[in-house]
């Protein structure tokens, strides 16, 4: 029977038509609830997506948009209301710059008192008790010219043309050495345009250089890295732990990767048009066997469980989210958010050397068994998406735990994203590249300057240097570290552990 509820009532004549309409009006009923179900679910859905931000997503910070303002922090002993002053706190110890040496310094001044004093006494000047002030300036650069006065010459024999060459290592362009590497520095790791460069070579240098000359250097730079990038492509694809992450990339305005593979003293870029399991099998090598922090992203699932560590940042993230939603899966969120506070108070206890390894791996225990326990229930608690991200975690849960079971492995993934936030910032001033030359320029300016950071190196002596290397055709300044540098971390690694 087809209900018309636009009409009256109908009225039932016998029990079979009475039995009729209450099997309609049911019906309408049932669909009715099916459909507010469906709508409650979908508003639920669309509520956690405008409450999606960064602290329970991947999303970045500057992606949250206007948010409410921090309240200021308080001093120990403030009073109620009291916040906390911009500067120096009270008992901050203060710290000034230190007087360079006598010998150190340019020129002095002498600055003699006055000779007779307001009362009309003479005054004597004490040499002994002198206040030293010092003030530094920048001086006027003007650019070191070189001219090369090429003389040509004409053999008495055969009568031919012959021309004195260039020394050795001397390009045939205006820009020498360091103002090539000087380029090459203010475009890729300043993140200044080639027109922003043209104008401070100008302004700053006395040089006036063109757009073309920009582009040039950073052509010859980046074929000056290109020996040195690929032996640190092969030092970190052997290391024991690497860290790894990806962001977006453009190129001509078509959709690129950037992909990072890091260590503690070496990190490696490197520009794919892909984000798949092949990208990430080239980035870390395919015998790479090693132990792998990153996040969830399944390009990386072609490596055993048992040598990954799951970022507890991106984690946590996760299940603020889950936390954030009502019923039994916030009561899970909830209860997974406390162990990982736990978790994180524990771990940074071991990294001050308050507890040891054993004394860490003793707490951890009832955490990893009430974390997994939580897990499981998340699986059957009738919220799909909760019970999605349960089965996934819990189907890698041995890559959870190796940070405790193995010294060296950090719980986190912040060392890859400390390295990649400097390209983000690039990527959002430059609009990316707009060939293949300038995803080589931009990849391996990105590995040398994190990895010169990384190690305390001046980037603008390494780059130099390299680039004086390739001009007289000799290998270039490793990247790699020394020795003492390598011993010197896995000492901390091991305090750390």
């Amino acid at each position: 029977m087809n209900l018309d509820f636009s009409q009256p009532a109908p009225q039932a004549k016998t029990l079979d038509e009475a039995q009729q309409i209450i099997d309609a009006l049911w019906a309408v009923i049932a669909g009715y609830q099916a459909n507010q179900k469906t709508l409650a679910t979908r508003l639920a859905d669309l509520e956690e997506k405008l409450n999606t931000h960064s602290g329970n997503s991947s999303k970045p910070p500057s992606s949250d948009g206007l948010h409410k303002k921090k309240k200021k922090k308080k001093f120990h002993g403030a009073g109620k209301g009291q916040a906390l002053k911009q500067g120096a706190q009270p008992g901050h110890e203060g710290k000034g710059r230190k007087l360079l040496p006598p010998n150190e310094v340019g020129s002095v001044v002498v600055c003699l008192p006055p000779a007779t004093c307001g009362c009309g006494g003479q005054i004597k000047a004490a040499p002994e008790k002198v206040r030293r002030h010092q003030q530094c300036e920048l001086p006027e650069i003007k650019p070191a010219v070189t001219e090369y006065r090429q003389v040509h010459g004409v053999c008495g024999g055969c009568g031919a043309s012959h021309c004195g060459a260039l020394p050795h290592g001397v390009p045939n362009t205006l820009l020498g050495v360091r103002a090539t590497a000087a380029i090459a520095v203010f475009t890729g790791d300043y993140r200044l345009s080639k027109r922003q460069v043209q104008q401070l070579f100008g302004d700053f240098f006395n040089l006036p250089i063109s757009l073309g000359a920009v582009s040039n250097a950073e052509e010859t730079v980046s074929n000056a890295l290109e020996q040195a990038v690929e032996e640190a492509k092969t030092y970190v694809r052997r290391q024991p732990v690497v860290h790894a992450d990806e962001t977006g990339h453009k190129r001509q305005g078509d959709k690129m990767w950037m992909w990072l593979a890091a260590t503690l003293l070496v990190a490696v870029f490197v520009v794919r048009g892909t984000r798949c399991m092949g990208a990430a099998k080239g980035l870390l090598g395919e015998g790479f066997l090693g132990i792998l922090v990153s996040d969830r992203y399944a390009s990386y699932n072609w490596i055993k469980t048992t040598r990954r560590q799951f970022c507890w940042a991106h984690l946590k993230r996760d299940f603020q989210k889950v936390s954030e939603r009502s019923g039994g899966a916030g009561r899970i969120g909830d209860g997974v958010l406390g162990h990982i506070r736990r978790m994180f108070r524990l771990w940074h206890r071991l990294k001050d050397g308050e507890i040891t390894r054993q004394t860490f791996r003793a707490a951890m225990a009832p955490i990893r068994s009430g974390m997994e326990g939580l897990l499981e229930e998340g699986m059957a608690c009738g919220h799909q998406k909760t019970a999605n991200t349960c089965k996934k975690i819990l189907s890698h849960k041995e890559a959870l735990w190796t940070f405790v079971d193995i010294e060296g492995v950090e719980p986190t993934n912040n060392l890859a994203e400390q390295q990649l936030r400097p390209y983000v910032l690039w990527r959002k001033s430059s609009f990316g590249t707009q060939s293949e030359r300038g995803n080589l320029f931009v990849e391996r300016m990105m590995t040398v300057t994190a990895t010169c950071k990384l190690q305390g190196r001046n980037r603008l002596g390494y780059i130099t240097g390299a680039v004086s290397a390739y001009l007289k055709n000799e290998a270039a300044p490793s990247l790699l570290p020394a020795k003492g540098e390598i011993d010197a971390v896995k000492l901390a690694a091991k305090m750390g552990g």
